[in-house]
């Protein structure tokens, strides 16, 4: 009786869920051109935490799930927000495409415990080494403007 007392009290401590308005104009992809497979990756395998595109599953709502996913969020956002990027200067957009291609590759991205509940999110060695093409031929580009 007492634990779900707590546990029905801790839902009153649900933090914020946002998505935070963005101009279209300023994402990855209105700024770069990004491949519809790449699109694709990024909007099934990063966008949750990476954009202000966030998919809220009902289960992000409940304590203390609530609390973990809303600080991935938060976080995935502070590192790299897909929604963000022309707000970016050259140089931060440089190591974001490096550590896409890095994260990716060291399976440290789309993070294991997101990867556990979203099976679908998994990266195959094809998808990794596709997005890596694409982040080295797009810092590439950056580099010669």
């Amino acid at each position: 009786m007492i634990i779900a007392l707590i546990f029905i009290g801790l839902q009153f401590t649900t933090p914020s869920h946002t998505n935070p308005p963005f101009d279209e104009a300023q994402t990855l992809q209105g700024i770069t051109n990004v491949p519809s497979d790449i699109s694709a990756l990024f909007a099934r395998s990063c966008n949750d935490c990476h954009s202000n595109k966030t998919n809220w599953r009902w289960y992000t709502y409940v304590a203390p799930v609530s609390w973990l996913t809303v600080g991935h969020v938060n976080d995935g956002r502070a590192e790299l927000n897909f929604s963000e990027w022309g707000r970016y200067g050259a140089r931060m957009k440089e190591t974001r495409l490096r550590a896409i291609c890095e994260q990716c590759e060291k399976g440290a991205m789309p993070i294991a415990s997101y990867a556990f509940v979203h099976q679908e999110v998994k990266l195959s060695r094809d998808e990794v080494r596709a997005i890596c093409e694409w982040a080295k031929q797009e810092g590439q580009r950056l580099i010669s403007k």
